[in-house]
């Protein structure tokens, strides 16, 4: 019996645990010249100890089946290092992983990779970064088709070379990338301007929908650093969660800016077919946002006239994976059953030892045909999926 057991799951967001050698690995000898060591970035903290560890559990589960038993039993054990746990950073054990899980799909996104190449100042190092980080992901997932890989595009630099880079990222074979929720400079051109408008394009001529992720924000802050002087012990939760309670509450703002955006400026109605999968920014304030698109489009239709209600819209080209715990039943009682879908978050220990119990203790009165849209139905059709696996 698989984890998941009769229900038929496509998972929206799982992560590697790369190793350190990840990006060098696929990189030419003068692209590696761009790429930081892994250990070299800052914002999560790698542990080269744990690598190794993890390479040594690695080896011993490919020579002994009973401690590949082991750990195929514990897979969501997360006190266990993310490193040592089951197809972290190996493909061909990421695709054992997923006969375990008994997932149909699995969208496979980096961790410390993405750090290592996303925060250069140098353009010239962005741009070869998330080249090189594209190729690693697309090899990554090349051998299986369940494993759906997206990498990731800096639309900071601007939309020519974005999108040359979302075209190699494709040929590369990622199924999709990831895109900043926010303009870091202030000058600089709104992605929903219309000198963008061929990137977006590319992904609605492709059919594929861009994601949203709480970790690619375009270095936004939503908490001022200010109240970190509470006069109170941190309340860091540790991964690539917001590293306080005020950021846990915040973490959405950027990509709700960005959507609202996206809906205002016309973009998504510039595209017939261009959606959106928002990622680790939760759900729970979908419905107010909601809302709040219709409200200020009331307010706001004397000098700026729309042809489609906001929120339509929205209901119609984004999808949102609530955190394991999220009130699900709730949620589909606001939002209905189309705009919610699955995410394990494996292995980042965020996703908690048992995503499908804290899902279905908040889903008591949820319908079974509701049920099976969250874990499978929706996204089958959002992400164009054959019908059959």
């Amino acid at each position: 019996m698989t984890y998941a057991g009769k229900r038929r799951i496509i998972d929206v967001d799982s992560h590697l645990f790369e190793l350190d050698d990840f990006l060098h690995a696929v990189a030419t000898d003068e692209e590696a010249l761009f790429i930081q060591p892994m250990e070299a970035q800052t914002e999560l903290p790698v542990s080269l100890e744990a690598i190794e560890r993890g390479r040594e559990h690695l080896d011993r589960r490919n020579s002994d089946p009973k401690v590949m038993e082991k750990f195929e039993k514990g897979m969501f054990d997360i006190s266990r290092s993310p490193w040592s746990r089951l197809g972290a950073f190996d493909p061909a054990e990421r695709s054992r992983a997923l006969d375990v899980l008994g997932f149909e799909r699995q969208i496979v996104l980096g961790t410390f990779s993405f750090h290592q190449i996303a925060h250069e100042d140098d353009v010239k190092a962005l741009e070869i970064g998330a080249r090189v980080y594209n190729r690693a992901m697309g090899r990554f997932c090349a051998h299986d088709e369940r494993l759906l890989a997206g990498g990731y595009v800096p639309f900071s630099l601007g939309p020519d070379l974005a999108g040359a880079l979302l075209d190699e990222a494709f040929a590369d074979g990622c199924y999709t990338v990831m895109v900043d929720t926010n303009e870091a400079d202030p000058k600089a051109l709104s992605f929903t301007h219309p000198d963008f408008d061929p990137v977006w394009a590319r992904f609605a001529e492709r059919d594929v929908p861009l994601i949203v992720h709480i970790a690619v924000n375009g270095h936004y802050e939503p908490v001022s650093p200010s109240f970190k002087n509470n006069g109170r012990s941190s309340t860091a939760l540790g991964g690539d969660a917001p590293d306080s309670n005020l950021g846990l509450v915040a973490m959405h703002n950027s990509a709700e800016m960005f959507l609202s955006a996206m809906i205002f400026d016309e973009v998504f109605e510039r595209h017939e077919g261009l959606r959106c999968l928002s990622l680790e920014h939760a759900a729970s304030w979908v419905p107010g946002w909601l809302h709040k698109l219709d409200f200020t489009e009331r307010s706001t239709r004397s000098f700026a006239p729309r042809s489609r209600r906001a929120s339509d819209v929205a209901r119609e080209r984004v999808r949102f994976a609530p955190f394991a715990g999220e009130p699900i039943g709730w949620l589909i009682e606001q939002l209905g059953p189309e705009m919610l879908c699955f995410a394990s978050d494996y292995p980042h220990p965020e996703g908690s030892s048992d995503p499908i119990s804290k899902f279905e203790a908040t889903m008591g009165e949820v319908d079974p045909a509701e049920a099976e849209a969250f874990y499978a139905g929706n996204m089958e059709k959002f992400l164009k999926l054959p019908s059959s696996y």
